[in-house]
């Protein structure tokens, strides 16, 4: 069994509430738009990190981090990047990465807009969006999820919030 943090599009601003919220979770991943390293190492120092950088992300975070990672956990695949999309609107480099194997768990931010669907079309692939933990953007409210995995399982899925975006600096 392994407790899983999703957070993305932190666009350089590490979210306390989001450190004491994945304090309880096995590891954490970032979906990109990481921002600044010091939110990366902030949750690095806190459970593992496994992160994938977005557009906005600078070469310092492109250089640590790979654009798609595709890794298994408790015997599920995961694919994770940051331009994504949504069942029956994926961006094109989604699409072709989709096609080449379906995972069980795509990934994906971007969109500030917080997800969790079944894809029919992909083998009723699970398509995770945590939302945006960050102040920049138009969300209203940050967010991110928790979920477990356990034995080809997901379960406990979790979108907490944490309170609303404040102003755009």
């Amino acid at each position: 069994m392994t407790k899983i943090g999703l957070i993305s599009d932190t666009h350089s601003y590490m979210e306390p509430r989001a450190l004491e919220i994945l304090r309880d979770v096995d590891e954490i991943w970032h979906a990109g738009d990481i921002g600044d390293m010091a939110v990366a190492d902030a949750l690095a120092a806190l459970r593992p990190l496994r992160a994938v950088y977005g557009n906005i992300d600078g070469k310092d975070i492109r250089y640590r981090f790979a654009q798609d990672e595709r890794f298994y956990v408790e015997g599920l695949q995961i694919l994770m990047t940051h331009i994504g999309g949504y069942p029956g609107a994926y961006a094109p480099r989604a699409k072709k990465l989709l096609a080449q194997k379906t995972p069980d768990i795509f990934v994906c931010g971007h969109s500030h807009i917080l997800k969790v669907m079944r894809d029919p079309a992909y083998n009723n692939m699970l398509v995770l969006n945590p939302g945006a933990a960050g102040v920049h953007g138009f969300h209203q409210v940050k967010t991110l999820l928790r979920f477990t995995l356990d034995a080809g399982k997901v379960t406990q899925m979790e979108a907490v919030e944490m309170g609303k975006r404040g102003a755009i600096k």
